[in-house]
């Protein structure tokens, strides 16, 4: 990942609203950009934002993959792989096409696909940010080695964590909705 000097808040959302050949993150007010991924990150990725999407009402939640941004300071702005946002955090916005799709708000669901480029970054960097927001649920998948960790909030603000290695996984933060782990992973 390459990083550039300090950037501001508003540097950084003209950049990265503007420049549609490449995806940037801001970490600690430094830019950085975020690589491209294996074809089964994406197909993965992809195919569990459809998963998520066929459960849920678009009324009420809008599934973003590689699209949503999460804001946790001025100086931090990531983007998960999957990532669920309530619709009423969109719909204010849907005609304005300047809108930056990003969310200070803790949000239902965050979804990191471990790549060999980026797994280290969004362990050591992202997850931990992701819980200091407050995000309800947040799941690491790694596909090769079949392993889901989710991060679970709890009424107290701290996190249980759960792994699983294949079959139904519910997703606790959105009441309802489960996701078939092996059929998410078999090519």
């Amino acid at each position: 990942m390459a990083t550039a000097t300090t950037f501001s808040e508003r540097d950084y959302r003209a950049l990265a609203l503007h420049d549609p050949d490449r995806t940037w993150e801001l970490w600690d007010g430094a830019l950085v950009e975020k690589p491209p991924m294996s074809r089964r990150h994406d197909d993965v990725a992809f195919f569990f934002g459809h998963m998520l999407q066929s459960q849920l009402d678009r009324a009420e939640f809008r599934v973003n993959v590689n699209g949503g941004k999460t804001r946790y300071t001025e100086r931090n702005y990531f983007e998960p792989d999957v990532v669920v946002i309530p619709a009423a955090l969109v719909q204010p916005f849907a005609d304005d096409p300047d809108t930056f799709n990003a969310y200070a708000e803790p949000l239902p669901l965050v979804v990191e696909i471990w790549s060999r480029s980026t797994g280290d970054y969004d362990i050591a960097a992202k997850i931990p940010l992701y819980r200091q927001r407050g995000d309800r649920e947040i799941v690491f998948l790694h596909p090769y080695e079949r392993i889901w960790t989710a991060w679970r909030r709890q009424p107290d603000g701290s996190y249980s964590e759960h792994t699983y290695r294949g079959g139904i996984v519910p997703i606790a933060s959105l009441p309802g909705v489960t996701i078939d782990l092996d059929a998410l992973l078999d090519e």
